[in-house]
């Protein structure tokens, strides 16, 4: 039987502002990737929803990003591999203090937004998000697109390595994400988000927003908890999922 894990970013509510319905989707997902403060989520924000996720045996990771609340962490920002190790140590750090807390621990590490897409060609960030990670705890998984530079070096670095793929956002011919802002770049209808994710999943495939077969692997589904349709989509994957005859379970 295939098995694949079903994640979620969350925690990025902030303040009176909040985004996404977590408690929702704690109930689907198999995997929670929490903010850490950097991009979204306040402590009390985060608190919440590492209780939460340990009620309902949902897996903690940090979600590590830019310093970039104003931006979501949606901009790239260049910064020296030095700031860019401190920031993601800080991240997991006080995330894992706030899941221990709750009764959880983190058990894994994914770069959020901007940092996310840098790290698929920005061998230098790359480099320093490893590094950080490894040095807080060597054994602590790395979620990253397949092909990219983040996975290939983890991989090199004895680090252990989770390929993502997102049901809820368009592709190019080359695997990489179409930038947001772009056509194509987000998938809405809930139907098409679980065909792609079973597509994803069974055949190791999907299809480019300019028609093109595009070949991954898929360890982990990610699905976007701050869109308008998150929780119809989050219940439309793990029931196709599920019908294919496919096992959701957390890597970690």
């Amino acid at each position: 039987m295939v098995t694949v894990d079903l994640n979620a970013d969350l925690g990025e509510s902030f303040g009176r502002w909040t985004l996404g319905d977590d408690e929702a989707l704690l109930r689907i997902v198999t995997s929670a990737n929490v903010a850490c403060g950097f991009h979204a989520g306040d402590p009390a924000t985060l608190v919440r929803t590492c209780a939460l996720a340990a009620e309902h045996g949902v897996t903690v990771g940090a979600q590590v990003g830019y310093r970039d609340l104003a931006g979501f962490g949606r901009r790239f920002i260049e910064m020296s591999p030095d700031d860019l190790y401190a920031d993601v140590v800080y991240q997991i750090g006080a995330l894992n203090a706030i899941a221990r807390s709750q009764g959880t621990s983190v058990k894994y590490v994914k770069p959020h937004g901007a940092l996310y897409n840098a790290v698929v060609h920005h061998r230098v960030q790359a480099e320093a998000v490893i590094d950080a990670v490894t040095d807080v705890d060597p054994t602590l998984p790395i979620l990253g697109l397949p092909g990219s530079a983040l996975l290939e070096l983890a991989e090199e670095a004895g680090t252990p390595c989770v390929r993502e793929v997102f049901a809820d956002r368009g592709y190019t011919d080359e695997g990489t994400l179409v930038p947001r802002g772009t056509r194509g770049a987000l998938v809405h209808d809930p139907a098409e988000i679980a065909q792609r994710a079973t597509r994803m999943v069974i055949e190791g495939v999907v299809e480019s927003i300019d028609g093109r077969q595009v070949a991954l692997d898929a360890d982990s589904v990610c699905l976007h908890g701050d869109s308008p349709t998150a929780v119809e989509a989050a219940h439309a994957v793990r029931t196709a999922l599920q019908g294919a005859g496919v096992s959701l379970s957390a890597f970690a």
